[in-house]
């Protein structure tokens, strides 16, 4: 695990009329705050990498297809310092990662349809300054292989 990372296991409640799936309370261990709520598409076989955050945490939960996170801790300061992490997410492994500020990170559409992803940073997008800093997704010192 990269520190600070939080994974929240949930519950898909099925009935005959269909799915509920709580995503995050605001009662939850890992809720800070809220920001904004927004969603997001990646294409099978499609990477969208490497980006981070200076303000705000990501909580990532993925409810159509499947998805592979790749996490990469670039902070100097941190107990896993140049660690990964490898995270599937799909409503057959239904759960929400919380993503640290500072920690890079990515996804991979896995699923032979268009994966939908859900995310409820802390923070709200800004557009004049967007709190965004990235790399290419395979031009990068990062030890991590998104051809697998």
């Amino acid at each position: 695990m990269i520190e600070g990372v939080k994974i929240k296991k949930l519950k898909i409640i099925p009935d005959e009329r269909g799915r509920l799936m709580e995503i995050l309370r605001s009662d939850d261990e890992l809720f800070e705050k809220f920001g904004q709520v927004y969603m997001t598409t990646v294409k099978p076989g499609v990477v969208k990498a490497w980006h981070y955050h200076q303000l705000q945490r990501d909580n990532f939960c993925c409810v159509r297809g499947k998805i592979r996170l790749g996490l990469y801790d670039a902070r100097k300061q941190s107990p896993t310092f140049k660690k990964t992490m490898d995270i599937v997410i799909s409503m057959n492994e239904p759960k929400l990662v919380s993503i640290p500020m500072n920690v890079y990170h990515g996804f991979k559409g896995i699923a032979d349809e268009e994966s939908i992803i859900i995310n409820t940073p802390t923070e709200m997008y800004n557009h004049a300054k967007p709190d965004e800093y990235r790399i290419d997704a395979y031009d990068n010192d990062i030890p991590f292989d998104w051809r697998k």
